[in-house]
């Protein structure tokens, strides 16, 4: 039988929600790792009253925080059949740096001495899953930023300001199905082939919402109205997906708008060229969607 564990939330999360569940399916030792860093992170957010900068700096913070952490890839696959919010200090990939980097901003915003491992669980569970619940369910998680962003826009965690950025282009014309196709690169789906029908029938779902994008030659001249902490979606190429990519934008010293990201090219948590340069090194990029979080 599961072991599953209830925690409940000590606050209300944005637009006066109410109470919730933070639900841990999975033991911590298995479900958070690198705690000594977490609490390292986190007394330094707290020494430096990070809490009282707006959300988009406070995830920059956060970012920079973790730069240098090693990339490890499919981080979000941690068994074989239960899924569990989860954190992983020691390495990250794409997707759980900018998750952690907001879920830490998050956070933080209720201010106390000292934070736990579950207080951040509390906050990756209300953005990392559909409605911001996990039972314990694979499918339970969202699995493409396209719907990420959409589903977190419409609880108040992100606004979507990628039309307000820059002009956009529509993606037509292409499936979103490259889980359904692929299940075999992905633990949870190889161990239970059959959550593949129902995953592809949420694919379905997601084709028949209409997406929006900045192409990348747009990208340089929109580079000014993006700010730091600001959430970066890139847009593919490749058929079978509409994202392949996703990081932070840092409003660096100099000015310039670099992508803060864990690259595979690296091999670690970096802050990268200008995003219109990062784009432009691969031919696979087509462009950008922007996520500006929220309190």
């Amino acid at each position: 039988m599961m072991n599953r564990r209830h925690f409940l939330h000590l606050g209300l999360f944005s637009g006066g929600s109410a109470l919730l569940p933070a639900a841990e399916f999975l033991p911590q030792s298995t479900a958070f790792i690198g705690t000594a860093r977490f609490h390292q992170i986190a007394a330094r957010a707290v020494a430096e009253n990070w809490a009282a900068l707006p959300i988009g700096e406070r995830v920059a913070r956060f970012g920079l925080a973790m730069r240098g952490t090693k990339y490890v890839a499919w981080t979000l696959e941690i068994d074989d059949r239960v899924e569990s919010p989860s954190v992983n200090f020691n390495g990250l990939d794409c997707w759980t740096f900018f998750e952690t980097a907001l879920g830490l901003a998050r956070m933080i915003a209720k201010q106390r001495r000292a934070y736990t491992p579950s207080d951040l669980l509390r906050q990756i569970e209300w953005t990392r899953y559909r409605g911001g619940v996990c039972h314990g369910n694979y499918l339970d998680r969202i699995h493409y930023l396209d719907e990420w962003f959409t589903d977190n826009a419409v609880r108040g965690s992100i606004r979507n300001v990628t039309r307000s950025v820059g002009p956009v282009a529509r993606l037509t014309g292409r499936a979103n199905d490259e889980m359904s196709l692929n299940p075999k690169l992905y633990r949870y789906l190889r161990a239970n082939p059959a959550l593949v029908p129902a995953m592809s029938r949420i694919e379905k779902q997601l084709e028949r919402v209409p997406f929006d994008f900045i192409p990348k030659a747009q990208v340089a001249a929109c580079e000014p109205r993006i700010q730091s902490g600001d959430i970066l979606g890139i847009v593919t190429n490749r058929q079978h997906v509409f994202c392949s990519h996703v990081g932070l934008a840092l409003r660096a010293e100099d000015g310039v708008c670099r992508f803060m990201h864990a690259s595979a090219t690296h091999k670690k948590v970096v802050v990268d060229k200008a995003v219109h340069e990062y784009l432009n090194a691969f031919k696979s990029h087509a462009g950008i969607i922007v996520g500006r979080p929220r309190d």
